[in-house]
């Protein structure tokens, strides 16, 4: 079992830079691939970005490739969004998540573990 703790969201201007954290506890974080997702006010909750369990491969919506970057360090147990050139559609709560094993990664229900969300507000 893994618990997930996001952190580095808050305000900023259109343009601008945020990274956001997902700490993990654990033994098992390897073990896991991991991934991004949203949720704005009145919509569905969407897949932003996701991660191998070793880091090999990276998966991004069409929205946010080329601005966003997933990584992840196994050692801290933690996961990262790096989210550049941040434009107004992007405030979102977003969520980290894990998954033991997955055939669709932009799909939510292949996760078994969430966090409690953290909320990024880009202003125009």
């Amino acid at each position: 079992q893994v618990q997930l703790v996001e952190s580095g969201g808050g305000l900023v201007q259109a343009g601008g830079s945020l990274r956001l954290f997902c700490a993990a506890s654990g033994r098992t974080f390897n073990s896991y691939n991991m991934g991004w997702f949203r949720q704005a006010p009145g919509k569905e909750r969407e897949f932003v970005a996701a991660i191998s369990k070793g880091g090999g491969s990276t998966y991004y919506a069409d929205s946010v490739k080329g601005r966003f970057t997933i990584s992840r360090d196994n050692a801290k147990k933690t996961v990262y969004l790096q989210m550049n050139s941040l434009k107004p559609e992007d405030t979102a709560v977003y969520y980290c998540a894990a998954a033991e094993r997955w055939y669709r990664y932009r799909d939510s229900s292949e996760y078994d573990y969430w966090g409690q969300g953290t909320q990024v507000t880009v202003s125009s």
